[in-house]
């Protein structure tokens, strides 16, 4: 498994393409990555690299401990910073700076956000219950879920029931998206990914399909 990037998702638009077919696509901004250190097993108990995205980033905006972090590194201080867990066979070495050509058209990926918040939802619109009957005896529970519970025996509603609840704002990953291409700093996703636009969303190689060389 490689590293992955980070992308600033600017929204969805559609693309033309040569045989006359058009799609929809999700364009992701790329800055550039740079590889800032490596997590071993002797001294931090597993292995991973620590990538930041090039860009400055006011001082008085972060917190003390990261100040400290930043200036162990040499000064330079990064907008967003995540780790990857790889093989140190396959850890970039410190210093290699890679950005949206760092995926090919044609490869699939992983991408994986924070989806919008939808606030308190019924039933109907989280989980796509048909809800109650128009007619025959029902009136005002039209939207309502319906029972919940068994009788005497077990006597209680099961952890995980799916009713009315906060929807929306969990991280959410979507398998096996098709890179449409790339275009200097923009990545093309063919499809939706989670989160709403100005979020940052994390593209990683796509753990079911088998990569091209």
């Amino acid at each position: 498994m490689r590293t992955g990037l980070l992308g600033k998702k600017l929204g969805m638009t559609r693309i033309l393409s040569d045989d006359g077919c058009q799609y929809a696509v999700t364009l992701l901004k790329i800055e550039q990555h740079e590889v800032l250190s490596h997590k071993t097993i002797e001294k931090h108990g597993y292995e991973a690299v620590v990538v930041g995205t090039i860009g400055t980033e006011e001082e008085r905006r972060l917190t003390k401990p990261m100040q400290g972090y930043f200036k162990a590194l040499g000064g330079k201080f990064y907008k967003k910073l995540k780790e990857f867990r790889v093989s140190s066979s396959k850890a970039p070495e410190v210093g290699t700076i890679y950005g949206a050509d760092f995926f090919s058209a044609g490869q699939y990926v992983d991408v994986t956000g924070i989806s919008i918040g939808k606030g308190f939802a019924g039933g109907m619109k989280r989980h796509n219950f048909r809800g109650l009957r128009a007619s025959h005896g029902v009136s005002v529970s039209h939207r309502s879920h319906g029972s919940t519970g068994n009788r005497e025996d077990p006597g209680k509603v099961f952890k995980g029931k799916k009713m009315a609840g906060h929807m929306g704002n969990r991280q959410v990953t979507l398998q096996n998206l098709k890179i449409y291409g790339t275009d200097d700093n923009l990545l093309i996703v063919l499809g939706s990914v989670p989160g709403p636009e100005g979020g940052y969303v994390l593209v990683k190689d796509a753990i079911k399909r088998k990569q091209p060389q």
